[in-house]
């Protein structure tokens, strides 16, 4: 074997590594998240969620550090046009089925982490805290997209939930960290 076919054989084995390593851990994760309402970011974001006592719509962080936005703002995510947190919603999901019946979605680039970070916070949020008629459903989201024919806006459909306004921290149930460079889930408090 040459030494620059040897050295693409041997890169292709890491990069099937990595990815069984990667669905081992979104596997690890997704037995967390099942049937809970998560909003996933990053740690640094986290601090500055906790200073500001919830998760903004619209916090102070560059467009280029947030998902979905190269296209400028007429193709924003559609929560985002609404003024909402957007929030994933794990009740009774199956990875498998979804990802037929949703070929498209890019929830694999949440779960187990963000892939462009290496790691996520995963803070699950108590229905019961939630403002009445803040919260809106996957289902009922998807309805509203259609509804309003937003379909150059991204949107996660039937797992992707909407909190409008500001998410207050007294409606967080727990977080965790999780990171590329381990499989631990760390819980995080506050």
């Amino acid at each position: 074997m040459t030494g620059g076919l040897r050295h693409r054989f041997l890169d292709l084995g890491r990069v099937k590594l990595e990815a069984s390593r990667e669905n081992e851990m979104r596997a690890h994760v997704l037995r967390e998240l099942c049937g809970g309402l998560w909003h996933a970011t990053h740690p640094d974001r986290f601090k500055e969620i906790l200073t500001s006592g919830a998760i903004l719509p619209d916090p102070n962080i560059p467009e280029s550090d947030r998902w979905g936005t190269s296209q400028g703002p007429d193709n924003y995510p559609y929560v985002r046009t609404l003024g909402g947190v957007s929030l994933f919603d794990f009740g009774g999901f199956d990875p498998h089925a979804y990802s037929e019946k949703c070929p498209m979605s890019s929830w694999t680039e949440f779960v187990p982490y963000r892939r462009h970070w290496g790691c996520s916070v995963w803070i699950q949020i108590d229905r019961e805290r939630v403002e009445p008629g803040r919260l809106i459903s996957a289902p009922e989201l998807v309805r509203r997209w259609h509804a309003a024919s937003a379909y150059k806006h991204k949107i996660m459909p039937y797992i992707e939930a909407a909190h409008l306004g500001p998410l207050p921290r007294v409606a967080f149930k727990r977080a965790f960290l999780v990171r590329k460079a381990d499989t631990k889930l760390y819980p995080l408090t506050w």
